[in-house]
């Protein structure tokens, strides 16, 4: 028979926990929770049930990244501990509800909460830029969504520098490593925009972006950020916080840059109107000189034949006074003193003659 080991009371619950640790460093757990409470407003403590089954659990408030509530359905990163007072206990590390109900439950729950501080007001929220050249992406660079939204980028535009940072789109640790990345891209400065990208799935799937930290981390973040998450029907905090929300990680890509071929093609529409408006306008303009040169070619024409006209009235005239047509008529031109004894000059259309005045009568 071997002896047996004494241990203090201490004793006994630190090599208790030293086994725990060792064998179950950390667990996962789903539960229900009960007799949800927050002492202090520094502690957090609840019971995780399942049918009669119960566990006590233990966090700090500050770890707390959802709205927990009784009744709801939640899985629990924990590590088992053995207290001072001898009693089982879960210190609680993360918690995510689960399941649609809890989910929705949580979110309606979170969405009050900083609906009332401002973390969705339209105010607060920036454009992205346009003509980005450098943006930074978070997501499962193995997951379709990331996928589709690197072609569908590829396709519009091209030749845009991306920086990726790899992490889960899913499950408890996903919301600390989006957080992380956040961090990561706001400390280097590097990229212009920020893009959370994720396809869809289930309400669990896309539980981890309606995470309360991310949510805050998403509204204090100095780069704009846009998110592509799910369909175009799920709606998470994530999405209400962002700068700017799109549908799905497709529509993301489409919604960051111009689509290459319809630039081109609205090119293209611009310049043939352009030539269609220079050739209507030079057709005009051959058609106005056309009509300016006909109405100088009349202006001219009218002066000329005024300029005859006026020539041949002239002329007219100055037949009418010229002395030839007078003598013409049998009249006579006389030179010279009328006086008695003087000598004169006759002129005739044939003649001239000189004569001497013999008698003058008035």
């Amino acid at each position: 028979m071997s002896p047996e080991i004494k241990f203090s009371v201490s004793e006994f619950i630190d090599i208790c926990n030293q086994s725990l640790d060792y064998a179950f460093p950390s667990v996962i757990i789903e539960g229900e929770v009960a007799s949800f409470k927050v002492n202090q407003g520094k502690w957090v403590f609840f019971d995780l049930k399942e049918g009669d089954s119960s566990v006590s659990c233990f966090m700090v408030v500050t770890q707390l990244r959802a709205a927990l509530t009784d009744g709801m359905k939640v899985r629990v990163r924990a590590t088992p501990k053995l207290t001072r007072w001898g009693k089982f206990s879960l210190t609680v590390s993360q918690v995510m509800p689960v399941g649609e109900g809890s989910i929705k439950k949580n979110f309606e729950l979170l969405k009050k909460r900083l609906m009332a501080e401002g973390l969705f007001d339209p105010a607060r929220k920036r454009p992205i830029p346009q003509g980005l050249s450098k943006i930074g992406v978070i997501s499962s660079t193995n997951a379709a969504g990331y996928i589709d939204f690197l072609k569908i980028l590829s396709d519009r535009w091209g030749g845009m520098e991306i920086q990726t940072v790899n992490t889960q789109v899913q499950g408890l640790v996903a919301p600390e490593q989006i957080v992380h990345a956040l961090d990561y891209f706001n400390q280097r400065a590097e990229v212009e925009a920020i893009i959370i990208v994720r396809g869809g799935g289930s309400a669990d799937d896309l539980a981890a972006f309606n995470d309360e930290g991310l949510a805050r981390a998403i509204a204090s973040s100095r780069i704009p950020i846009m998110t592509g998450i799910g369909h175009e029907v799920d709606e998470s905090l994530a999405d209400l916080v962002a700068d700017v929300r799109a549908s799905t990680p497709s529509n993301a890509a489409e919604r960051l840059v111009p689509d290459r071929q319809e630039i081109l093609r609205r090119v293209q529409y611009g310049l043939d109107r352009i030539q269609s408006t220079i050739k209507e306008r030079l057709e005009y303009l051959s058609g106005e000189v056309q009509r300016r040169i006909q109405e100088a070619k009349k202006q001219i024409l009218l002066k000329i034949e005024q300029s005859e006209h006026h020539v041949q009235e002239t002329m007219r005239i100055l037949q009418s006074l010229n002395p030839e047509s007078v003598l013409k008529r049998g009249y006579a031109i006389v030179t010279g003193k009328v006086v008695i004894g003087k000598e004169i000059e006759i002129t005739t259309i044939k003649q001239k003659i000189r004569a001497e005045v013999k008698d003058v009568q008035n």
